[in-house]
């Protein structure tokens, strides 16, 4: 990545930006700043907190490395839109709920929430309504 010149960034479609961010990515992985290696013996929050070092990489971006990449149990993105229209949705809330909310509503499930999220996401991505949608319950596997 350090190496690759801006028009080959360019030629494979990434912005002038995003080549800042992957070269920033990189540049960690050499001088040890992220060490994969060590993920597995590291808290979600641990590892967050170091992802969110490097430029480009927010709390979204963050979370969805914990879940699509370590498969982690217990991720809540309550910064996905998806994730609070699903809590909208499911809990028949009048409004997108806060991620205060969201993590009160959450606790039941807590150990499994990466679970409730693929489920919620699911809820959005079906056009069942509210009332149609199953309503997890805590303890029970889903």
């Amino acid at each position: 990545m350090l190496a690759l010149r801006e028009a080959q960034f360019r030629a494979a479609g990434l912005s002038v930006q995003k080549a800042r961010y992957l070269r920033d990515l990189a540049s960690r992985f050499l001088n040890g700043t992220i060490k994969t290696r060590s993920f597995a013996k590291l808290s979600d929050e641990t590892i967050k907190q170091k992802l969110l070092i490097v430029k480009g990489i927010g709390p979204w971006s963050a979370d969805m490395f914990l879940i699509f990449a370590l498969n982690r149990p217990d991720v809540l993105p309550t910064e996905d839109l998806g994730i609070k229209k699903g809590f909208q949705k499911v809990f028949s809330l009048r409004r997108l709920p806060s991620a205060r909310t969201m993590i009160h509503l959450a606790a039941p499930y807590r150990g499994r929430r990466t679970l409730l999220s693929l489920y919620l996401w699911q809820t959005v991505d079906n056009s069942a309504s509210a009332a149609d949608a199953p309503r997890p319950r805590p303890g029970e596997p889903w």
